[in-house]
């Protein structure tokens, strides 16, 4: 399919179709982790089908994370890692985690195309019909159906999970929910205004109105829960080659009172907003991510995203797209930019051979949160801090619990970020199989391994690309069992998916590399 331009949804992607599929695994979303389930479907000798709502595989793995967020690397085995390795030979070494955009598309490429993966793109999941608390067939837009044994949610946004109506929670927790320190409203000093910045259009002047994003709040009370989700943006592939580099587009739709804040904070700011362009295995190239007050997270843009549908999301989609390359666009050639940022910042653009389909720019947007599953094992903090341990362990996590900022509020009279949270865990933890399928008796076919269910904080740690694959891995591992055995997936017993799991290669347990040295 050839993309019309870069959207997240678009009408002309859906063409009608009243064909009938009938597999043992559907896969619903297009990610790193739904290739992973899909191909271990194929594997383990069951017909699957991929469905993708969208029209470029593998997520934000082939979408320009390429700087991987692993943690632990010996924490990752199975196809994840298969995935690195491949990646790796690409480069003429054993592994890379630090790789260019196209390689990790290369490589989910092959894979389809060796296994024969029937993948399906712009399926984007309008129903879902159900018996007996079993999903029996879901329906895309445009008529497409799948009938299927099971089927695995993989999507970013849990768009699956939620049409069966499995319950599942939006935003933060406070801390007394689930007996946690960092959950809730939280504000921190990393990723935070190092200097007084006023929050109104005319300073010092609260009749001309807040800045876009900042809100007046009379208390802010921390640990408090809301619907609030952390910051999306795009991770850019970007260089300062000449040679390779196109230039920062002005968006259409640019808005220069998006860029008061960040303009008044650049004039007294200490900070090096240039930390994080991480240079990639091709040292041309970089995944520049968000640093500093205000940098390429759209804060408090995206509160809608989880539960809107594909037109809306749409439209703040298009929202991010035009806040982002507006911010690049305003670091390299506004003169109100300080010289000391703007003349470094206006020798880079982006990758010329990068995304040629969509601009240069990332056609994924980077859903860090959205729905998270609640279900009979909900993972907390205490799971990565060592105070509980799940005695049914599908993979492990190992990343800090990371939580980008949630909102901009007034404090003091300056503005201030709220929601930043990056605590290292106690070290790699086990993944419970109960957080990945829902609880008894809401739906006896489907595994969420990406939406998982875990608290805010916590899915702060799990969500990292290496992770959603070990999930789904060992998600598409049950599926399997499941159908063999005609139970539903809560039934599947687990000394009987352990063993199955580390046959696979799967990791489930701090490999002795990990622990701590006995004196």
């Amino acid at each position: 399919m050839n993309p019309a331009g870069l959207h997240y949804f678009h009408p002309s992607w859906i063409q009608p179709s009243d064909e009938t599929l009938d597999v043992d695994v559907c896969v619903y979303g297009g990610t790193a982790a739904g290739v992973v389930a899909a191909l271990t479907a194929l594997r383990r000798g069951r017909s699957a089908v991929l469905l993708n709502p969208g029209c470029f595989p593998g997520g934000m793995t082939t979408g320009g994370l390429g700087w991987t967020d692993y943690g632990k690397r010996d924490a990752i085995g199975g196809i994840a890692r298969e995935f690195y390795r491949a990646v790796g030979s690409h480069y003429g070494r054993e592994e890379e985690w630090h790789f260019e955009p196209h390689v990790a598309q290369t490589v989910f490429h092959r894979w389809i195309d060796d296994s024969g993966l029937d993948v399906r793109t712009a399926a984007y999941v309008d129903s879902v019909a159900t018996d007996g608390g079993r999903i029996t067939s879901l329906a895309c837009l445009g008529g497409l159906r799948v009938r299927a044994k099971a089927f695995i949610d993989t999507s970013y946004e849990g768009d699956l999970m939620a049409r069966a109506r499995v319950h599942y929670a939006v935003g933060r927790e406070s801390n007394d929910t689930y007996g946690e320190t960092l959950n809730g409203r939280q504000s921190r000093r990393t990723h935070q205004f190092d200097c007084f910045v006023d929050p109104f259009f005319r300073e010092g002047d609260p009749a001309s109105g807040l800045l876009p994003h900042v809100h007046n709040e009379e208390e802010f009370l921390p640990g408090t829960g809301d619907r609030r989700i952390q910051a999306y943006c795009f991770r850019v592939c970007m260089t300062d080659d000449p040679g390779l580099r196109a230039p920062f587009p002005k968006p259409k739709a640019f808005d220069p009172r998006e860029y008061i804040l960040l303009k008044r904070w650049l004039k007294n700011t200490r900070d090096d907003i240039f930390t994080k362009f991480d240079r990639l295995a091709d040292p041309r190239k970089t995944d520049t991510n968000n640093h500093g007050a205000v940098s390429t997270d759209f804060i408090g843009a995206n509160w809608a995203w989880p539960d809107v549908d594909y037109e809306t999301r749409e439209t703040l989609f298009q929202n991010h797209v035009a806040y982002q390359q507006g911010y690049h666009w305003t670091m390299a050639f506004d003169p109100e930019v300080p010289s000391r940022f703007r003349e470094p910042y206006c020798r880079w653009g982006l990758a010329r051979d990068e995304f040629t389909d969509t601009g240069h720019w990332p056609p994924q947007l980077y859903i860090r949160e959205a729905r998270r599953m609640i279900s009979s094992y909900i993972v907390t903090e205490n799971d990565c801090l060592a105070a509980r341990t799940a005695e049914d362990p599908v993979g492990l996590a190992s990343y800090q619990m990371d939580s980008h900022n949630c909102c901009r509020i007034v404090h003091d009279g300056g503005v201030r970020n709220e929601g930043d949270v990056q605590v290292p865990p106690h070290g790699p933890y086990g993944v419970a199989y109960r957080a990945i399928v829902p609880a008894r008796g809401q739906c006896a076919n489907l595994l969420v391994p990406v939406c998982l269910s875990a608290s805010h904080i916590a899915y702060g740690s799990i969500r990292m690309e290496p992770v959603f694959m070990i999930l789904a891995e060992s998600a598409a591992v049950a599926a399997d069992l499941s159908i063999a055995a005609g139970c539903g997936v809560q039934d599947i017993p687990y000394n009987e998916l352990g063993p199955e799991l580390l046959a696979a290669g799967q990791v489930l347990e701090t490999p002795a590399s990990l622990r701590p040295a006995v004196l």
